[in-house]
Order: C-alpha cells, then sequence, then structure tokens
C-alpha cells in the first residue's frame, strides 16, 4: 500500500497527540513534531508530502520551498493567518483549513456560561421550581393577566452592549468571537502574539494589555492553556482589578485559577458570579471552595468538564481531521479551501 508522508506540527500535550495519531488513516506515515524549531522543520520538509498544522504555528515561503513533494497544508482550525498563502499559491500547494468540533462546542459553552450567569439562572431556575405561595396568589395567565418576575429579582441581565475581555486568544476565541457578531458586545483580547489587524477587523475585536482587559471587562473569559508561566495566574490581584459586579467564566485550564480568591471575591460580592468547567484538582474534590457557593445559591455556575462535548480527547473524535487529506489523494475537491 502506497503511503504518504505526512508531517504533524502541533503546540498541544501528548494526550491529544496520541488521539490524533490513534484516529490517523494507515495511508499516512506521521510524523509528529511539538513546536518544532525552525531547524527541525528544515531537516523533515524535504520529504514531506502533506503538512497538518494544528491551530497555529508559522509556515512561510522559506519552509513551503525547503519542501518540493509538499501538495497540501492543512491547518486544524479557523485561522490561517500564518500561513504564507501567496507562496504556497506559486508553489502549486493546495492549503485548506477544517473546523474543530471540540472547539466549537467550548465557544457555545462559553456564552451558554455568560448567559446563565447574568441570567441569573440557578437562582431563577430554583424559585421556579419551588412553585411557593409565599409570591402572591397564582393566576391563569392571558394577555393582560402574568406575573412578571413574580419573585422580584433585581439584577437579571444579558449580553447586549456588555464588554467581554478574553484571556488567552486562540482558536476557541476566534470561534467565540464569530458566534458573538451581532450581539453588540465590546470584545477585547489578549494573548502572547498580538492577531494582525486584519484578523482584529474580521472578528471585531480590540487587543489590550492584561490590565486593562481585566478593569474594563463585564465578563472575562479564561480561555488559557496550562504552562508553569500561567499557573494560578488568576488571583486575588486580577479579581481585584475587575469591576465591582463582574463575572468570571472559565474553559481554559483549571490549574490556571486561583479557586480559593475566587470563591471569596464572589462571596464576598466583589464579584457577580463566576462559571467553570475545568478545576485545579479533576474530577472535583468536595473541598473545592466554591461547591458550598453554589450549594448556597450564588451566583455559581459548576460543570463536569464537558464543554467540549462528551469525548473532547478521544480519537473518533478526531477522524475527520483527516478528511480533506483523503479528499485530495482521491482527486476529490477539499473542503474549507483557503488557496
Amino acid at each position: 500500500m502506497r503511503t504518504y508522508n505526512t508531517l504533524f506540527t502541533t503546540e498541544r500535550g501528548r494526550r491529544h497527540q496520541q488521539a490524533a495519531l490513534a484516529a490517523a488513516p494507515d495511508i499516512l506515515d506521521i510524523t509528529m513534531l511539538r513546536d518544532p524549531a525552525r531547524e527541525t522543520l528544515l531537516e523533515h520538509l524535504p520529504k514531506v508530502e502533506y503538512w497538518i498544522s494544528e491551530r497555529v504555528g508559522r509556515i512561510d515561503s522559506g519552509l513551503i520551498e525547503a519542501a518540493p513533494h509538499l501538495k497540501l497544508i492543512l491547518r486544524l482550525g479557523s485561522l490561517t493567518y500564518d500561513i504564507d498563502v501567496d507562496a504556497a499559491r506559486a508553489a502549486g500547494v493546495v492549503v485548506c483549513r477544517w473546523p474543530v468540533a471540540t472547539v466549537i462546542r467550548v465557544a457555545e459553552h462559553v456564552i451558554l456560561q455568560m448567559l446563565a450567569l447574568s441570567k441569573k439562572l440557578g437562582r431563577s431556575e430554583r424559585i421556579a421550581l419551588e412553585a411557593s405561595d409565599r409570591w402572591g396568589e397564582s393566576k391563569r395567565t392571558d394577555e393582560d393577566t402574568f406575573a412578571y418576575n413574580w419573585a422580584g429579582l433585581t439584577d437579571v441581565d444579558g449580553l447586549w452592549r456588555k464588554t467581554i475581555g478574553v484571556v488567552g486568544f486562540g482558536e476557541i476565541g476566534a470561534e467565540l468571537a464569530r458566534r458573538l457578531q451581532g450581539w453588540d458586545v465590546r470584545l477585547l483580547y489578549n494573548k502572547r502574539r498580538r492577531l494582525p489587524e486584519s484578523v482584529e477587523t474580521e472578528l471585531s475585536l480590540q487587543y489590550a494589555d492584561r490590565e486593562t482587559v481585566f478593569r474594563q471587562s463585564d465578563f472575562i473569559v479564561n480561555l488559557l492553556p496550562y504552562f508553569p508561566a500561567t499557573d494560578m495566574s488568576i488571583g486575588e490581584r486580577e479579581f481585584d482589578m475587575m469591576k465591582k459586579g463582574a463575572c468570571l467564566v472559565s474553559c481554559g485550564s483549571g490549574s490556571v485559577i486561583d479557586e480559593a480568591a475566587l470563591a471569596r471575591a464572589v462571596e464576598s460580592g466583589r464579584l457577580g458570579g463566576a462559571a467553570l468547567d475545568t478545576y485545579e484538582w479533576e474530577p472535583i474534590r468536595p473541598d473545592n471552595p466554591l461547591i458550598p457557593l453554589a450549594r448556597a445559591g450564588y451566583n455559581v455556575l459548576l460543570t463536569p468538564h464537558i464543554a467540549a462535548g462528551a469525548t473532547a480527547a478521544a480519537a473518533q473524535q478526531r477522524r475527520d481531521d483527516y478528511s480533506n487529506i483523503l479528499r485530495h489523494i482521491r482527486g476529490e475537491p477539499v473542503l474549507y479551501r483557503v488557496a
């Protein structure tokens, strides 16, 4: 069986790498490199026929020229600004992208988290399920008879015209930004490497330094990955910067957030609420300081690391990643073509 020399470059950890390799078709002979140096890439590229670039990684004209057998560059994700598509086109190399389902689902979950906090969903549901006569006499509704906000809640809001600040802006952030377009929100972001102006314009983003993001946002969205530099990097100092009543939502690494400091900020009323899908210890431990707040009716939403779906890193979730390469091998048009 003919196999195709394939390079897979990624920033992601071993667990995600293993899932990607387990899902790969036998027809691809894959070399996987994590954050490779340019010199390492130049050693591998002369034999490469297909290049899978996961989420990020500059692919410039020099690298393309170093791969005379290269047929197709596949970006797993939606951002292709760091691929020299003109050089690829000149070399006869197809460039395409592939939407990542788990990334899209996390972006959707972030919106759920923000809406749940702004609508005070936990408290509102408890009141409805209580069905108590302490709110007054119940009457059958018609167009003029109804009991709007019968519990007298005073802090139910929404996302319209709010400022949302994203720290750790990558593929999830991009999908979140796309889904918030048309919501009339102001979207700030901070990341190590600022995006090109063209991407900021496309996604309706404003770059800001980290302190500005924390001070000006009504919602802080943590999407930071785990590195030693991000360990416990969102804590008391950051919560003190935030607007009084602002909320924090997190689908980034759990160990980025000081959960004890977050619990104190919510309990004191400094923050208006918190929604987390990831935790420092998983499965969540019974001594997590946010659990008693959620049980006591504070505006806290805790979910069991399910934002990406039921099988975020399983091989079956990764099989579609290779669809465009297989289509190209079969001589079929590729999807999501960029060049």
